[in-house]
């Protein structure tokens, strides 16, 4: 059977003597695991859309639930990545990301939008990387189903808690004063603005994403957040993600 998806090359694995193993984001269908054959060959037609970040119109011929790289029209391949060590590090910290959803999850097209804004954002440098890096954790986590709770005070009930904590395993926030079992994990401290921040960046239109702006200090207690809260909830720390501070401790 033929199909034609829009996908993202978010992994790319040698097999074999001249093919790839692609995982592809798609626009459709989730992840999926794509053979592209032969695209290790001097003059093979399919190598772009085999390479990291590249976003093409794929057909693809599936059977008994094996797809192969048919065709592939290649639309954006993000190649201001290229040129800027510390913007592919955090790229391939988000494609990291984005791999550990199964295949043939549930399909959702926001989690696809999500990549490219992240990548276009980095690629034409619209705004500081870690802007970008927090508001794809956050948005991320609410498009997989994992969204915080950030209305009000989890004990009092305030709209706007006095002095916030985050508690990243439960996913919620209380005031400072306000008294929780010790056993109710790991926090970190908000402050009012970047509560607001995060907020805005669970559930604002995609194409607004980047649309805030916040003292440096403020963006980094929502920047801790965000990273301590993702990995809180899928339980597992990134390689990559070590890499890309490596990275900037360097520059």
């Amino acid at each position: 059977m033929y199909q034609t998806i829009s996908g993202l090359t978010i992994r790319s694995v040698d097999y074999k003597e001249a093919d790839k193993i692609l995982t592809v984001l798609t626009d459709q269908r989730g992840c999926l695991a794509v053979k592209a054959g032969g695209v290790r060959r001097k003059g093979s037609r399919l190598k772009a859309a085999a390479q990291l970040f590249t976003f093409s119109r794929m057909t693809l011929y599936e059977n008994k639930g094996r797809c192969s790289l048919q065709e592939a029209e290649i639309i954006e391949q993000f190649s201001g990545l290229q040129t800027n060590l510390e913007a592919l590090s955090l790229a391939s910290y988000f494609a990291e990301v984005l791999a550990t959803e199964a295949e043939d999850a549930p399909a959702n097209g926001d989690t696809l939008r999500l990549a490219l804004n992240c990548l276009y954002a980095l690629s034409k440098k619209l705004c500081p990387r870690e802007v970008v890096k927090t508001a794809f954790e956050l948005r991320y986590m609410a498009l997989a189903g994992y969204a915080p709770d950030l209305s009000r005070c989890v004990v009092c009930g305030k709209e706007h808690p006095l002095q916030p904590v985050a508690h990243l395993e439960a996913g919620i926030i209380r005031c400072s004063g306000c008294e929780m079992p010790a056993t109710s994990g790991r926090t970190v401290r908000l402050s009012d603005a970047s509560l607001e921040a995060a907020r805005y960046l669970l559930s604002c239109d995609l194409k607004k994403l980047f649309s805030f702006q916040l003292p440096q200090d403020d963006l980094r207690k929502l920047g801790n957040f965000a990273e301590g809260y993702l990995q809180a909830q899928m339980e597992r720390s990134f390689r990559t993600l070590d890499f890309y501070k490596s990275v900037g401790d360097t520059q």
